[in-house]
């Protein structure tokens, strides 16, 4: 058996079912045990760092860990965007890059390149292998430290003859165990009894609940406290889709883009728990003037995420599933919070019932996201890229039980489209979406090809105002004087580049046969594209 056998065998042993990648020569040997593996299959993609969204899309909607590998030299190089996003956002990943060879190490060779050292600051760990006969112990060691405690990518960089060397005998690991690695899982029983004792006390709680909260499968379990406890839940960027919409207790996105009932919310809270989140700046602006109004509650398997941006009064470590079950042991009382929550409840309702500007010739992305949320699936996926398509996403489209997707910690554009392609290879029986500028668009249309080669059924809204619309907003305030560097001329025809790769598009450019647009657009077999004018004036402000 040879390295790169003993790399797919073990990836084999870690129910591993697909990768994406782009291949290169120093990872030839892998691609040829790979063509003989049918178990396992594969996406090439059009450029390596969408091969790291991809497996962030499945990763997020499969829950298992995500593969991506490619090449060494420029393909890993071009990987580090894809490893930095997953890193951002705490997603399980292990990302495989080919190397030269390892005696020619450090020589400057063709296509060679310190991987390791580049992804250093934004990667959870990283192997170098020079000995085949460890790749079995690295893979597992890899899956385990990506997908436990709080999640992240880790590299595996392989030298091409590493991949070729013979293995003595193949040694599958039945237990990691890594000397300094024990990520805390079940809540100090202390600290617990200290979280009923504030909540109880408390007549204005509020739940604030992020991505740890998907990364954790806690969904049930907070939806559960809330409801028990009467407490109106305010979400992140990363935790928006945890409750449905419609949801009495649900109040909306919190901070700087964030809807307005939520933040009323957290401006007359008396508590504050915080639940999978790691208190950044888009979501609490100024967390200091909070903690100083309020007591919190800090719930979060990182105990480096507690205390970083703001002091909590309870701090408790721990998977957060785990905890929110502790929590549900305990006898933690109904709180006295109905005139509180009365009050929301009109804020929210005036939220959700307000009326869009509209401008003859185009479309308001509010209208448009309102109405899209309401024809798609009940557990449909939608990935929104970054920009003001991501906020209008964020604050207006209806959730229900599906997900969403989204780079909240890195921002990256060009996120959406190759996450939806591993979302959809990850679930492919559920409804998935892209909403996405022109900007970001044609950061990963090439992706398209991905798309047709598979068959997959992904529908794209576009948002097209030929300028990059969030850049263009702010310099449109003071103190900046105009809009510079942001104009998309030159960019092609979005219908001829669907087109191309054979994929259907419609305009939808008035909103008065806005619903049927959208019905013919979500009806349509296979992958289609929806061109929504925008005016390039349009604020998220609006």
């Amino acid at each position: 058996m040879t390295g790169a056998q003993a790399l797919v065998e073990s990836l084999k042993l870690q129910k591993v079912e697909h990768i994406f990648g782009y291949a290169g020569a120093t990872i030839c040997p892998i691609m040829d045990v790979l063509a003989a593996t049918p178990e396992i299959g594969y996406t090439l993609v059009r450029t390596e760092q969408n091969a790291g969204h991809m497996a962030s899309g499945y990763a997020r909607i499969s829950g298992k860990v995500g593969v991506c590998m490619v090449t060494s030299g420029p393909g890993a190089t071009n990987l580090i965007t894809g490893i930095a996003t997953a890193y951002m956002d705490s997603i399980p990943m292990v990302a495989i890059t080919g190397q030269v060879p390892s005696h020619l190490l450090g020589r400057d060779i063709f296509q060679e390149v310190d991987i390791t050292g580049a992804v250093a600051p934004f990667i959870k760990h990283s192997y170098l292998v020079k000995d085949a006969e460890t790749l079995p112990r690295v893979v597992a060691e890899a899956f385990h430290i990506a997908s436990t405690g709080r999640p992240g990518p880790v590299l595996i960089d392989i030298p091409i003859d590493i991949q070729n060397q013979p293995l003595k005998k193949f040694a599958p690991v039945e237990e990691v165990t890594i000397r300094g690695y024990k990520p805390s899982v079940r809540g100090n029983d202390l600290q617990i009894k200290r979280v009923v004792d504030t909540i109880a006390k408390s007549r204005q709680p509020l739940i604030l609940a992020g991505g740890g909260v998907w990364l954790a499968d806690a969904r049930d379990e907070l939806v559960a406290l809330a409801e028990r406890c009467h407490i109106p839940v305010v979400k992140t960027m990363m935790g928006i889709s945890v409750l449905p919409t419609d949801h009495p207790l649900n109040l909306g996105m919190v901070g700087a883009h964030g809807n307005h009932c939520a933040n009323k919310a957290l401006a007359k809270s008396d508590l504050l728990i915080m639940v999978g989140t790691r208190a950044a700046d888009r979501a609490m602006v100024n967390p200091t003037d909070i903690q100083n109004r309020m007591a919190t509650i800090h719930i979060d398997v990182d105990p480096a995420e507690i205390g970083k941006n703001m002091t909590a009064a309870v701090p408790l470590v721990g998977d957060v599933k785990v905890i929110l079950q502790q929590l549900l042991e305990k006898d933690v009382p109904a709180t006295d919070s109905e005139a509180w929550l009365a009050q929301l409840r009109d804020y929210r309702k005036a939220e959700l019932s307000r009326t869009f500007p509209r401008r003859d010739g185009y479309v308001f992305p509010g209208t448009v996201l309102r109405k899209l949320g309401e024809k798609l699936a009940d557990n449909a996926v939608v990935c929104a890229d970054v920009g003001q398509n991501q906020i209008f996403t964020c604050k207006y489209l209806p959730q229900k039980h599906g997900r969403l997707l989204t780079s909240g910690g890195l921002g990256t554009m060009g996120y959406a489209l190759p996450a939806a392609i591993g979302a959809k290879v990850g679930a492919p029986d559920r409804q998935t979406v892209v909403v996405c500028g022109d900007g970001s668009f044609q950061m990963a249309m090439n992706e398209l090809a991905a798309i047709c080669c598979a068959g997959l059924d992904i529908k794209i809204v576009l948002m097209n105002n030929s300028v990059l619309g969030l850049v263009h907003q702010i310099q449109n305030t003071a103190p900046y004087h105009g809009p510079y560097g942001v104009a998309l001329d030159g960019s092609p025809d979005f219908a001829a580049v669907a087109a191309a790769y054979g994929i259907a598009s419609m305009v939808a450019d008035n909103e008065d046969t806005l619903d049927e647009t959208l019905e013919r657009f979500l009806n349509t077999k296979g992958c289609s594209l929806l061109i929504c004018r925008v005016h390039p004036d349009m604020s998220t402000n609006d």
